[in-house]
């Protein structure tokens, strides 16, 4: 920080209040009218563009907010850093300080610790409400004033703002908030998409640091060490590490920490209850017995079930499958289904065997209209394992430079000419020699087996997913099929998915099966059907907490429409609560629809047709920017489509 000169028109800075990784956090005065406030700059001399983004996202999100647990936004303003023009956030000045300093310090009795866990509890509701979910929820960001006895909540720098038809974020490309407190869904290695509830598991760990001193997995270091104990393992209850907390107020830590988000708190309102009514035994009986958690808990958002239904027989095909490869096979497991059938949500399954194993999950898709590049998907996957790669420690990343190098000697620039990333790990390679296009093939196919060799080892096994098999292209079957049936392969679990009704006998992708096949190695196909009436009913059970009973017409009625289509069942689900045809009794508590007022709807009953009109519904914009995002492929990111739009407007 010594290199940073700030100059800020109108406030002059009196001290530094925090440093984190990428800002930095003052406490000043206005010069106008001597009021105190608290600034957060980049300490960077040169902004990257995304840290130039968080900023301005945050202001954006909060400056419209009036919450009273939020902390409140000024402005934002360009400053002189010495370098070139900056950007800083001018902040109220609370006169709190953060939670984290007082769990070193002070800690915190338990009629504090409840008091302020009412309060953060009720901004985090008030911000779901809003349609915010902060996903950075810790004591870090929770400021308290001891005087006061109020908290603010602070730093939205990766906060997401969603839309009422869309409460949840399906797909997470990005690992971000803070490891120690992220919830199993927010790390993208378990198959869910992610809503407000992941709020709630931070809030739970940060429960369980006030009331204990420390993390639920203390003593982790390895980020994917951490990232399997948040999926799989269950911590220690605070009880137990300080029996003078109260069994109430343990169960209510622990149910905020559980690993599905259906078994946490399903609204901060029911969270608030339970609090209080511990609060109220304090105050009258002077202790806090065990009480029935959840009593008032219930979500009047519509969160359908992430469970998968009649696929119990397959997803055990799955993990056996894994269980092989990580004693040291390599085997071959093909999806087929329909469209929308559920392919995909039954491969992310693997996901958690995985990350006990410290293994990696790739994926790549194939596209109809890109069936002319060669490798595509194969390389859209191993673009992905670089940046997975990129994202660990320092040491992992030398481990595995040493171990490419060693894997591809003197070729390292066949990779890194299809997977630029490569070079960010090995550093930059000799040219190599000009060859005749077979040559060329010949030594690609080779060298990217052996590229892909270096990343299926005991301690690391690997899962390639290659979607849509249907579209794939001749080069990358026939790298596929010299790789399974190399005797050198293992530790190599690849899973294919492909619609079975586009693929005929003679389909090469058939060819290349059985010339696996006849190598001797390993090939398991599961074919998916849909669901039958009674998954359905337990799907709406389990999404409305309601009786079989209640359940059943309505899941008859959507397997008539959908026919048992996992995918056309849940957008049916969501365009009847859009249309205010399910619909949250509040005074009740519960959901209810009407039968007869369904049937009386013109619901289609093609899959296409209703997502047509899913789309049309939506603004002019919104549109235009879903024809550009199709044209850039079935991935893109925000940058690429930003820079698209610019030129199209």
């Amino acid at each position: 920080m010594s290199k940073l000169i700030v100059r800020i028109p109108e406030y002059s800075i009196t001290s530094l209040i925090h440093e984190a990784t990428t800002t930095v956090i003052y406490r000043a005065y206005c010069k106008v009218n001597g009021d105190s406030v608290v600034i957060k700059l980049l300490k960077a001399e040169y902004p990257t563009v995304k840290e130039i983004a968080q900023i301005k996202h945050e202001y954006e999100i909060i400056q419209n907010l009036n919450i009273v647990g939020v902390i409140k936004t000024h402005k934002l303003i360009n400053y002189d850093n010495g370098y070139s023009n900056g950007l800083a956030m001018v902040l109220e000045d609370f006169g709190g300080e953060s939670l984290k300093d007082q769990i070193s310090t002070t800690g915190f009795e338990l009629r504090k610790f409840l008091n302020i866990a009412v309060q953060i509890t009720e901004t985090l509701g008030e911000l779901h409400s809003h349609h915010i979910i902060h996903k950075d929820v810790k004591p870090e960001n929770i400021l308290y004033n001891p005087n006061s006895e109020k908290i603010k909540l602070i730093d939205f720098s990766i906060a997401s703002l969603l839309s009422k038809e869309s409460p949840e974020i399906t797909s997470l490309n990005l690992l971000e908030g803070t490891l120690a407190y992220m919830s199993p869904e927010q790390t993208g290695r378990i198959n869910r998409t992610l809503d407000y509830r992941t709020d709630f598991y931070s809030l739970g760990v940060s429960f369980y640091e006030m009331l204990t001193g420390r993390l639920p997995f203390q003593n982790v270091q390895d980020p994917m060490e951490l990232v399997h104990c948040h999926i799989a393992k269950i911590p220690m209850a605070p009880e137990e590490i300080n029996p003078n907390i109260p069994l109430g107020i343990s169960a209510i830590a622990m149910k905020l920490l559980s690993k599905n988000a259906e078994d946490r708190y399903q609204s901060a309102y029911g969270l608030k209850a339970d609090l209080e009514k511990a609060m109220l035994q304090l105050e009258t009986k002077g202790r806090i017995d065990l009480f029935s958690l959840g009593e008032q808990d219930f979500s009047h958002q519509l969160q359908i079930a992430q469970k998968l239904y009649g696929r119990q027989v397959e997803v055990a095909a799955l993990m056996a499958a894994f269980e092989k490869v990580s004693l040291g096979s390599s085997e071959v497991v093909l999806v087929g289904g329909y469209s929308g059938i559920g392919k995909s949500s039954l491969v992310n399954e693997v996901h958690k065997p995985i990350v006990r194993q410290r293994g990696y999950f790739i994926g790549g898709k194939f596209d109809q209209l890109k069936r002319d590049i060669p490798y595509a998907s194969l390389i859209q996957a191993f673009r992905e394992l670089m940046r997975q790669l990129l994202t660990e420690t320092q040491v992992r990343v030398e481990v595995w430079k040493n171990k490419l190098l060693q894997a591809l000697g003197v070729n390292g620039q066949v990779i890194i000419d299809v997977i630029p990333e490569v070079e960010l790990i090995i550093g930059q390679q000799a040219p190599v020699p000009q060859l005749g296009v077979t040559e060329s093939q010949n030594r690609f196919n080779r060298v990217f087996k052996q590229f892909i060799h270096a990343f299926t080892a005991a301690d690391h096994p690997l899962v390639l997913f290659l979607d849509d098999l249907q579209w794939a292209d001749a080069a990358s079957l026939k790298l596929v099929e010299n790789l399974m049936t190399d005797l050198e392969t293992q530790y190599l679990l690849m899973i294919g998915a492909y619609r079975d009704n586009e693929v005929s006998p003679t389909h090469p992708l058939i060819l290349m099966l059985e010339a696996i096949r006849v190598s001797g190695a390993t090939v398991e196909e599961l074919l998916l059907k849909p669901l039958a009436a009674p998954h359905i009913t337990q799907l709406l059970t389990d999404t409305f907490n309601c009786e079989s009973s209640q359940a059943e017409p309505l899941a008859d009625l959507l397997l008539q429409k959908s026919q048992g289509n996992p995918f056309f069942l849940t957008q049916l689900l969501k365009v009847l609560h859009q249309d205010n045809l399910l619909t949250f009794n509040y005074h009740l508590g519960l959901w209810q629809w009407n039968i007869s007022k369904i049937e009386s709807q013109a619901i289609t009953d093609n899959v296409v047709d209703l997502m047509v009109n899913k789309i049309q519904r939506l603004s002019e914009p919104t549109q235009q920017v879903l024809q550009l995002a199709a044209c850039v492929g079935n991935r893109f990111n925000l940058e690429i489509l930003a820079n698209d739009f610019a030129k199209s407007a």
